[in-house]
């Protein structure tokens, strides 16, 4: 008897740790830089690559981090919504173009809309390692204080946007 009650406890544990996972969402991945100081990086920007862009130029701002590539489906499908972002003018959107061709990510910028204040380069990863990316698009919220505040995984919606990046920035640019 015994050795069919073991069994069935193993089952039942195991299907009930099945039934947790499947009611996870796989966008929702937790990232241990939430209200840490966000990474430096100095890196050289896309349209004037004798130029670099660090952390410490966007002291004092609240700024958002949007790593895309031009290689990338999701990304194409969020650009419209971070062009319309952009042209609301309530934070500063900095681009971390990630593993990707210079002259590829210049002809998409060209074509769909630039909504980047500025764009940087991530040719080898290491910034979006330092991140903790896992793929592209993501999209970090940055305080004055260079804290990260927010991480976004997946592409922007317009309901992202509305709901919980506009009133975000706004609490974080009304913070001292």
């Amino acid at each position: 008897m015994l050795k069919y009650i073991i069994p069935l406890i193993l089952f039942i544990v195991m299907a009930g740790f099945l039934a947790m996972g499947l009611k996870l969402d796989p966008r929702e991945i937790p990232s241990p830089l939430i209200d840490k100081p966000a990474p430096d990086f100095a890196l050289p920007v896309l349209t004037r690559p004798e130029r670099t862009l660090s952390k410490t130029d966007l002291a004092g701002k609240v700024w958002l981090l949007n790593v895309w590539a031009s290689w990338c489906v999701s990304c194409r499908q969020e650009h419209p919504v971070l062009n319309q972002l952009a042209q609301q003018h309530v934070t500063t959107i900095v681009g971390l173009n990630y593993k990707d061709d210079p002259t590829a990510a210049k002809q998409w910028l060209g074509q769909l809309g630039n909504p980047y204040n500025v764009s940087v380069m991530d040719q080898e990863g290491r910034t979006g390692i330092d991140y903790g990316v896992y793929g592209v698009p993501e999209t970090f919220v940055i305080d004055k204080k260079g804290m990260i505040r927010y991480k976004h995984t997946g592409p922007v919606s317009i309901e992202d946007v509305q709901q919980i990046f506009l009133p975000l920035i706004a609490r974080l640019q009304a913070e001292a």
